[in-house]
């Protein structure tokens, strides 16, 4: 009795094909990442791609998860595990100096990065809605220190939100455009003086 998966076995391993896509989606965004692209880097012909992860929009959204779980949860940790809601901005902020000026990848956001690139409105309503789930973690957690008298009781807990997300987009961008850690670090500390007392 024969068992197990039907077919010819995929050639190529999964999570490396992943990674590869992650990179070629990371470096030049969704709109300018073609099929051609994706399968001469991945070594792999159009069937074998469409096969292991359906299409394009569905390769992407898979990357977008993976990218996630390796360099888009310090935010999430930090704001977890600080005891201020300034003291997790400021170290997401530091954490994405390190992140998006680190050799080992491209610079910058995935996210952030791959939505000034589309034409697609489904991909930017994606990426959208992820980093809109950020600012709403980072205002819960200003409210929480409104709610506790950790900060004014007339702080815009939204407003402070967009500003933190603001400078943490802005940080993303200046590391594509060459920014170092040290610079972007510096900009991290500025960014905290605005932060109210």
């Amino acid at each position: 009795m024969v068992t197990g998966q039907r077919g010819r076995p995929r050639s190529f391993d999964r999570d490396a094909a992943l990674d590869t896509a992650m990179r070629a989606f990371w470096e030049r965004g969704y709109e300018a990442t073609s099929i051609s692209d994706l399968t001469r880097e991945l070594g792999i012909g159009a069937p074998s791609l469409y096969a292991a992860f359906g299409d394009k929009r569905k390769l992407f959204d898979e990357v977008v998860v993976v990218y996630g779980s390796r360099y888009a949860d310090f935010a999430a940790v930090a704001l977890a595990e600080e005891p201020t809601a300034r003291a997790a901005v400021g170290r997401i902020l530091r954490e994405a100096a390190e992140i998006y000026t680190d050799p080992a990848h491209p610079p910058g956001c995935l996210v952030i990065s791959a939505a000034t690139n589309t034409t697609s409105a489904d991909v930017a309503d994606a990426l959208r809605r992820r980093r809109d789930d950020n600012l709403a973690m980072f205002e819960s957690r200003i409210r929480a220190d409104v709610a506790t008298g950790a900060l004014p009781a007339g702080t815009d807990a939204r407003a402070l939100a967009r500003y933190a997300g603001a400078v943490l987009q802005g940080m993303s961008q200046q590391s594509r455009d060459g920014a170092t850690r040290a610079e972007l670090e510096a900009v991290a500390e500025l960014a905290l003086l605005a932060w109210p007392a």
